[in-house]
């Protein structure tokens, strides 16, 4: 085993050791069915300090790389995907600043002494109709005297919403719109652990319909937020509305497309260990054996583990090449997005042949499978969609 190998095994018997999983896996069913949030996983990552890997040593952290915490994203999410994908948002943001740092911007060190204190951070980023994402905002930053702005909008999916206490946010400044220079704001809301308890506080209020199809547990509610406060040191950047480069809109779109397809990934993996179990259980009358002996089913489970192969190769390759500060210039969304795109096919595609393998024992809503097979449809609904991205590679082919 390589020495990169047996980093990655030691790691996730640290953090996520196989007992744990299995606690997991059991109380994910609980979740799924109750449609009530992962506090118990919460405390328990808690606990083993899994929501501080990104932070540098100096800030008395692990200083795990993208690289690492992907591969146990991929594992966290073969027993919990509503918690690995929820989990994902606090990780991302601090990610974020740790790539800004391992790029030589150091202004938003506050977050890791955040992290360090127990805050929990969340994104607050995608909204209603906004097919921009991080280069537009239907939301309304107001400019205030002191330096800080009053947010007002509408954030949809917004992972942890019963107990984040801090969340980035970005907003078109006010003083700006409808000229040639409209500009977003990107900051960090505060809320206390009192206000989270409470769904309310700093003009922040959180949706109370969550009754989605699958990633349940994660209780990804809308946050409506009217006259939120960012205040003058929580403004992290003000960058030119439309296509204009930026390290923090970069780092966002790195950790997020990696970490999305991490989760994704773990989610394909499973599927397949249930659709190599259901075949050593199911019978076939008409072969006298089980489905594991039956050639049909052997061919469909192999071709699924050959195409899912590719998946966490891309992960791993990419998450390095971001470590290593590789320079793609223009290609990074172009590779960050397909692996994206692909984990999540990957997970669609694994958990409807899983199905098709295991029989009707699948389809029961108390299967473990039944319950994947919804959390991978989630897939369908990060940005870009593949019908968002098509245009991109197109054009990388075809305009000048």
């Amino acid at each position: 085993m390589s020495d990169r190998e047996t980093r990655h095994q030691e790691l996730a018997e640290r953090y996520l050791p196989e007992e744990l999983l299995e606690r997991f896996r059991e109380r994910a069913a609980v979740y799924d069915r109750e449609n009530s949030f992962f506090h118990e996983d919460l405390d328990e990552l808690r606990e083993r300090g899994y929501l501080t890997l990104f932070v540098p040593t100096e800030f008395g952290g692990p200083g795990l790389t993208l690289n690492e915490v992907s591969r146990l994203q991929q594992r966290l999410a073969t027993a919990a995907p509503g918690t690995a994908l929820a989990i994902n948002m606090h990780l991302m943001c601090t990610g974020v600043i740790r790539a800004m740092f391992e790029r030589g911007d150091r202004s938003l060190g506050y977050v890791f002494e955040e992290a360090m204190a127990g805050e929990i951070f969340a994104f607050g980023i995608s909204e209603p109709a906004n097919d921009w994402v991080l280069q537009g905002s239907k939301s309304k930053a107001e400019p205030q005297e002191d330096g800080g702005y009053l947010l007002s909008g509408v954030k949809i999916f917004t992972s942890l919403s019963p107990v984040w206490t801090r969340l980035i946010v970005h907003g078109l400044d006010t003083a700006t719109a409808g000229t040639d220079a409209e500009t977003l704001v990107y900051g960090f809301l505060e809320r206390t652990s009192e206000e989270a308890a409470a769904w309310g506080g700093n003009g922040i209020a959180v949706s109370d319909q969550w009754d989605v199809l699958g990633m349940r547990a994660s209780h990804s509610r809308a946050t409506i937020l009217d006259g939120a406060r960012i205040r003058p040191e929580r403004v992290a950047r003000k960058i030119p509305a439309g296509r204009h480069p930026d390290l923090l809109t970069f780092a966002i779109t790195a950790n997020f497309q990696l970490l999305i397809g991490s989760v994704y990934a773990g989610v394909a993996r499973r599927a397949l260990d249930l659709a190599a179990a259901g075949m050593k259980k199911r019978r076939s009358a008409k072969a006298g054996t089980s489905h594991a002996e039956v050639p049909e089913a052997r061919v469909r489970l192999a071709d699924a583990h050959m195409e899912f192969m590719a998946v966490p190769a891309q992960l791993d390759a990419y998450t390095r090449d971001f470590d290593e500060l590789v320079d793609y210039g223009s290609e990074w969304p172009l590779r960050l997005v397909s692996a994206r795109l692909n984990a999540s096919t990957a997970a669609r595609r694994n958990a409807e042949t899983a199905l098709i393998c295991t029989g009707g024992s699948g389809f029961d809503n108390g299967s473990e499978l039944s319950r994947v097979y919804r959390d991978a449809t989630a897939g369908l609904f990060h940005p870009p969609s593949a019908d968002a991205a098509r245009p991109m590679y197109a054009a990388a082919l075809l305009d000048e």
